[in-house]
């Protein structure tokens, strides 16, 4: 009886002893950068100097006085991230042309010298409150190039840097991350020389000593750069990781600014010495400041949807810029994508559908690493493998068969990063089949794919850097993305109609006629007007329309004209120069018109938009009259479809003549056409 007894406690001693943990695969990352991953979206406000002067870049002679928002509330874009579910911003406190949005006191260059609140006001104490209230993360940019100081690339400039990098940290409360950007040295006004100064990106601003500034003063913050001691630049503007993202980086291989960067660095390395997570940084508009002629150029919600699942859910933090305007204020038509992505993301992962369901996994560490771990919603518990098996299956069964068409997976990286390749399959009737093949996961890893209605799904590791560890499986339903289809009608009469989400069908009607359901490309040689909705069963989208006039298949130019056809491909975003000033074009033959429509470049980096113009026509190519002349107003604050209607002509040839552009360069052109009389 008493062995018996000694036996039991035996038993329950060893059953009690938890198993010991998985060994760390370095690189491992400090509690500050696992506490940065988990805030994942976060805002970027790029508001200064370059607001008022509708640059990018600014010189650095810009004075002071040009500082002065109207209605500057920093409460405003603490809200909007709020409602967004932002977890921080971060400001540009003092940009590449060196003003400083708070009152140094080292710099002139400065807002205590501008007519904002009489030179008395500080925007980082107001948005370091507003962070506070609104219960936000507060982080800095301070940009290390400075084409203002006259005293840049020189070693007294540091000295003048550290200085300022001291006041951010020490007056404004808690930092979480201090944003250097990779762009140093080039031409400036740098107190007056106006001259191109270079410095060594590998050794003027002498990191070793400046960074220690920081862990000084603001222990808990991350900081970002190219290499970034803790964080690092995903390596592109458009706000996407890579389908493999690797947490660790050749760290001592990487310097702020080298060329070769992007190619080479910004997607991790296996075999990465540190550990440096990406951040995706992209900006809500085309450009990082505010520009009224962008005003219509905000990102759709399928653009801002895209970048939301390739950044966060590609193992990176999305840092996402809202362009302040020069009122003081995140811009109405700005807040309103935001206020749309916020909803579809809340839509999309309103409910996890993995909890109250069989999970398994083959093998299991033991006690304290069982498969349940994975779905109790805990980052801190985990699933894990004997420490010799690399590879490993996790299965999920429904009680019944189920929609899906997401799946989040995250490894546990406080023990590093170590899935190299994983297969998702799922089972329908019995049979299983492929759904993805995949290669890292992360601290976060969220798949797309068609939705399926399955009895149960599997996760197959074929490889990784150690025994997996994986702290999450989700599932989730996501509804389609009703947003309205895009129409184009290309330089053939090809009539090209597509949904945001592949998996909707998509209806059509010929000027007001009967909806039909859209198969392919289809020829539409007439004017008149094409509507079209993306549908899935009984959910139906709004509408989109596109007015077309008569076909282009038979027009010419006259002029030579290099990548022509842009001008008649219905896309807005291709464009092409008019190196003669003007634009004529051979209809093909005789017809009555009675205007014509331009629209001017939508790229980013704008120029040549036509201001004041004169359309002509004439029947025989030879012999003009002219039907209209004028201005486009305002065109440089809203570069929008611009129409000219003059009264109804009949001519075969039409020509638009740009007397002046905007800028006095070559005046450029994304689309033309004519418009013609109503039947």
């Amino acid at each position: 009886m008493q062995r018996l007894l000694l036996l039991f406690c035996l038993l329950g001693s060893l059953a009690c002893n938890p198993v010991s943990p998985p060994a760390p695969v370095l690189p491992i990352p400090s509690e500050r950068q696992l506490a940065w991953q988990e805030l994942e979206f976060y805002g970027f406000v790029h508001f200064n100097m370059n607001t008022f002067s509708n640059m990018e870049w600014g010189f650095g002679d810009e004075q002071p006085s040009q500082f002065n928002p109207t209605a500057l509330d920093c409460r405003q874009w603490a809200r909007v991230c709020k409602e967004a579910g932002m977890k921080g911003i971060i400001l540009t406190a003092k940009h590449h042309d060196g003003f400083c949005l708070w009152p140094s006191a080292y710099t002139e260059h400065s807002v205590k010298n501008s007519p904002w609140k009489e030179g008395k006001g500080d925007v980082l104490k107001d948005l370091s409150e507003a962070c506070q209230e609104y219960g936000l993360k507060f982080g800095v940019y301070l940009s290390p190039w400075d084409r203002n100081h006259a005293e840049y690339g020189k070693p007294e400039y540091v000295s003048y840097f550290r200085n300022q990098l001291r006041e951010l940290l020490t007056n404004y409360g808690e930092v979480f991350e201090v944003w250097f950007d990779g762009a140093n040295g080039g031409t400036g006004y740098y107190g007056g020389a106006n001259e191109e100064r270079r410095v060594d990106k590998k050794a003027y601003y002498d990191w070793p000593n400046t960074f220690p500034i920081i862990r000084e003063l603001q222990p808990q913050a991350v900081i970002f750069g190219d290499a970034g001691l803790d964080v690092r630049w995903v390596g592109n503007e458009h706000g996407f990781a890579y389908p493999t993202t690797w947490s660790n980086l050749m760290r001592d291989s990487v310097y702020a600014g080298m060329p070769e960067y992007a190619a080479r660095y910004s997607s991790g390395q296996e075999n990465g010495s540190h550990w440096v997570p990406a951040e995706a940084d992209v900006s809500i508009r085309p450009g990082w400041y505010y520009h009224p002629y962008e005003d219509h150029k905000v990102k759709t919600l399928p653009h801002l949807m895209d970048i939301f699942y390739k950044s966060v859910g590609q193992n990176a933090s999305l840092l996402l810029n809202l362009p302040v305007d020069d009122r003081g204020l995140v811009h109405e038509h700005d807040v309103a994508a935001l206020q749309a992505m916020a909803a579809k993301i809340k839509e999309d992962f309103a409910e996890d559908l993995a909890p109250g369901n069989q999970v398994a996994a083959t093998p299991e560490r033991g006690r304290g690493y069982e498969a349940t771990r994975l779905l109790d919603n805990n980052y801190q518990t985990y699933w894990a493998t004997p420490d010799d098996s690399l590879q490993a299956t996790i299965q999920l069964a429904f009680k019944a068969p189920t929609s899906l068409n997401r799946l989040v997976l995250q490894e546990y990286t406080a023990l590093g990063q170590r899935v190299k390749a994983f297969e998702v399959w799922g089972q329908t009737d019995g049979s299983w089949h492929k759904i993805a093949t995949e290669t890292t996961i992360g601290y976060k890893r969220i798949m797309r794919f068609p939705e399926q209605k399955i009895s149960a799904i599997k996760v197959k590791i074929l490889d990784a850097k150690g025994s997996p560890a994986l702290s999450k499986l989700a599932v989730y339903h996501a509804p389609p993305l009703l947003y309205p289809p895009r129409i184009l009608r290309d330089r053939e009469d090809m009539v090209s109609i597509s949904a945001a989400d592949e998996q909707l069908e998509v209806y059509y009607s010929l000027d007001g006629g009967e909806f039909v359901r859209y198969e392919a490309p289809f020829s539409y040689p007439q004017s008149g007007t094409i509507t079209a909705y993306v549908a899935k069963a009984d959910l139906k989208g709004l509408e989109a329309s596109l007015k077309i006039g008569p076909s282009r298949a038979a027009w010419q130019f006259k002029e030579k004209l290099e990548n022509a056809n842009l001008i008649l491909d219905g896309k807005t975003e291709t464009w092409s120069e008019l190196p003669a000033g003007k634009l004529t074009v051979d209809l093909g033959k005789p017809m009555t018109i009675e205007g014509i429509s331009y629209l001017p470049m939508q790229a980013r980096w704008i120029k040549g938009f036509v201001q004041a113009y004169t359309v002509e026509v004439s029947l025989n190519g030879r012999s003009w009259q002219k039907v209209a002349e004028g201005e486009f107003a305002n065109i440089a604050r809203s570069p929008v479809l611009q129409t000219v209607e003059f009264a109804p002509t009949t001519c075969r040839w039409v020509r638009f003549v740009s007397r002046k552009t905007i800028d006095d360069q070559v005046p450029t052109i994304a689309e033309f056409d004519v418009l013609i009389p109503a039947s």
